[in-house]
């Protein structure tokens, strides 16, 4: 039979029976004798007891786990494709910037830049410039999406080189990522659990590409392009939020690449990695109670996190599933759809939302 926790009342309750029982003619009702005192601490300590065994008994259980415990059963189950165990930790933006300034100058391994954000970033080679522009790799000293910037963005180096002018420009500077947070760890871990590995089975490629920073969903299609092939799609819903809309590039593309090269089967004949091809997804609705831009926006994102978890290559996109996320939209009370569903052209199609029209 199921187990019910006895309240703190219930709990006191039991321990003064217990007192009565153990002493025939005690009496641990009556108020402030030493009896109740007695027994209501132990009814206490008691109740704290089991309080503790009912949290201790969602940690553990990746599926109820808090933050700390999870992290444990993520470090026995899951292995990273940097070598880590567990959450993938935030990785350090990287990219390369211009440099300008006196023709032969060097700009010195390890020097500092900042600009208006609050990452600072640090250079990895030392670099002579030339006659022009020249080409400077620098790196995050920090992890996490917040050092990823925008192309042309200022930088300035805090103590600037000799010969070298003090602002640079971004020419690139992407592929920093947050670190996993606690549902994408836990849903690693459950799938990791209910799909062990099986020598390069479809589920395999799925769990070696989630392994790798920055991948936030993938799928896996054998056959696809063949008999003997495999065919693999993903999504960096984070890492790339900002510049792709959650699509990887190819810089991601190879990253996943070069880690299930290292673990795939040999037997394979193909393998692909590719990354989904945009479909929008247009709708328009009429009717709504109101149109004003909080509600506007509320619906925009109920939009996109229904997509977000049901959306994948070559799903078809139902009419009721845009529906129900309009109806639970904050600020919507009624309106009417004007959305037929929506079948992708192929399984490489990933469908995005498109065009809301409000009429």
């Amino acid at each position: 039979m199921p187990w019910q926790t006895p309240t703190l009342r219930e709990v006191r309750a039991l321990v003064r029976d217990m007192i009565h029982g153990s002493l025939p003619g005690s009496d641990a009702t009556i108020p402030n004798s030493v009896l109740r005192v007695l027994s209501d601490a132990q009814g206490a300590l008691c109740f704290l007891t089991l309080e503790y065994i009912d949290w201790l008994a969602l940690q553990l259980m990746p599926d109820t786990a808090e933050t700390e415990w999870l992290d444990r059963h993520g470090n026995i189950w899951l292995v990273n494709s940097d070598g880590t165990v567990g959450r993938k930790q935030a990785v350090p933006a990287f990219g390369t910037v211009l440099a300008t300034g006196t023709n032969g100058s060097i700009v010195p391994m390890f020097s500092q830049l900042v600009y208006s954000g609050p990452i600072a970033y640090q250079t990895t080679q030392q670099i002579t410039l030339g006659p022009g522009p020249t080409e400077v790799p620098v790196q995050a000293l920090t992890g996490g999406a917040a050092g990823n910037v925008p192309l042309d963005t200022a930088f300035s180096f805090s103590i600037p080189p000799p010969g070298v002018d003090q602002i640079v420009t971004v020419l690139d500077v992407s592929g920093g990522a947050d670190q996993e947070t606690d549902e994408e760890l836990r849903m690693r871990v459950i799938e990791r659990i209910q799909a062990p590995p099986m020598g390069g089975d479809q589920e395999d490629y799925v769990h070696w590409a989630l392994q790798v920073p920055g991948v936030t969903r993938a799928w896996c299609y054998p056959l696809e392009m063949g008999i003997g092939t495999v065919t693999l799609r993903f999504m960096c819903d984070d890492l790339r939020a900002e510049e792709n809309d959650g699509f990887p590039l190819q810089e991601d593309i190879n990253r996943v690449i070069q880690w299930i090269d290292q673990q795939r089967p040999v037997t394979v004949k193909d393998f692909f990695v590719v990354a989904p091809l945009r479909f929008p997804i247009n709708l328009k609705i009429i009717n709504m109670e109101t149109y004003d831009s909080p509600t506007r926006a509320n619906v925009e994102q109920a939009l996109r996190n229904m997509l977000l978890e049901r959306a994948k290559p070559g799903q078809e996109i139902y009419r009721s599933w845009v529906s129900e996320a309009i109806s639970e939209a904050p600020g919507v009370d009624h309106f009417d759809l004007q959305y037929e569903n929506t079948e992708m052209p192929s399984s490489g199609y990933m469908p995005i939302l498109g065009t809301i029209t409000y009429g």
